[in-house]
Formats: structure tokens, C-alpha cells, sequence
């Protein structure tokens, strides 16, 4: 059994926030909150693996190479903070039934390519689709960011990831 966790990051309304379809350095702005996250999760053993859908590249928003611009970006913000972003999986495709969340093929790619344990791992996502991702690809536990969600599968909605930091 793989021996590594990660902690599973949705982007968009989860790293940052949701201005319609972020891809330029301009419009990012961080969930409060996300960078004590993540630093408590490298700290404590945790990849750090951002799993995404990105529908506007279909829908023609922006290319792929924006795409990979804005997320050299990130991941110098992440740096910036001292935080090492293992990787990340997306996928533009709109009617894509094994990768597009809620199907689980992205967090069984990752599973695969960084030796992951699901079971040991966590996911963090602002939709329920995020959420039902993780449960089908076995991750152990799954959080839903939330300000008003009633109802979830979600082993719990936070108000802000820094909640998540005593369960890491």
C-alpha cells in the first residue's frame, strides 16, 4: 500500500476565489485561510495536489496556455509562502465521464503518479462535485468550503480551510 498523503485541493472558490473563470495573475486573489492550510499540511507530511476541472478552456475562455501560465503563477505564490505544490491534474473537457469531477479519474491519476494512500489523504472543494469525486476515488476524508450548504456528503462543510488544520 502506497505510503504518502495528500491533501486535495480544488482551485477555483477553494486556493482562490471565483471571479468566473480565473486565469490571469490579475484576478487572483487567496480563500483566506487556504495558505495556513497548506502550510500546516506540507508541515505535517501532507502532498499538496491540486485537482481541477477547468471547463473554460473548452468553452474558449482561455487556451491551455494560459492555463499552465497562471498555474507557474500559483505555484510561485505557494512558494512565495513556503509552500511546495507537489502537482496538479485538469481537465478542460465538458463531457469528459472519467476525469471531469464528480468522476474520480483525476485523484486516481494522482493516486497512481505520487504513490498516494487515498485512505490516509483529504480533499478540500467549494462544490459538491468536488466532494463526490473524492468519496468515489476513496479519499478518506472530504470537505466541502462552504458558507451556506445545507446538505453534502461531505464528512463536514468549513466555513474557512483553516478548520481543517487540527484534523490534518
Amino acid at each position: 500500500m502506497p505510503d504518502k498523503r495528500a491533501l486535495f485541493l480544488d482551485r477555483d472558490g477553494t486556493i482562490n476565489v471565483d471571479k468566473h473563470y480565473v486565469y490571469r495573475p490579475q484576478d487572483f486573489e487567496w480563500i483566506p485561510g487556504i495558505v495556513e492550510l497548506c502550510r500546516a499540511a506540507q508541515s505535517a507530511g501532507y502532498l499538496i495536489i491540486i485537482i481541477t476541472n477547468q471547463s473554460g478552456i473548452e468553452r474558449g475562455y482561455y487556451t491551455e496556455q494560459d492555463y499552465a501560465a497562471f498555474m507557474q503563477f500559483l505555484s510561485g505564490q505557494f512558494e512565495a509562502h513556503g509552500i511546495r505544490i507537489a502537482g496538479s491534474l485538469h481537465c478542460p473537457l465538458l463531457h469528459d465521464e472519467i476525469n471531469r469531477k464528480p468522476a474520480p479519474g483525476l485523484f486516481l491519476q494522482a493516486a497512481d503518479r505520487w504513490g498516494i494512500n487515498m485512505a490516509a489523504s483529504l480533499s478540500l472543494g467549494d462544490k459538491e462535485r468536488d466532494v463526490q469525486a473524492g468519496i468515489h476515488a476513496g479519499v478518506g476524508r472530504n470537505y466541502l468550503l462552504s458558507d451556506s450548504a445545507e446538505e453534502s456528503a461531505a464528512d463536514a462543510v468549513v466555513k474557512s480551510p483553516s478548520e481543517l488544520i487540527p484534523l490534518l
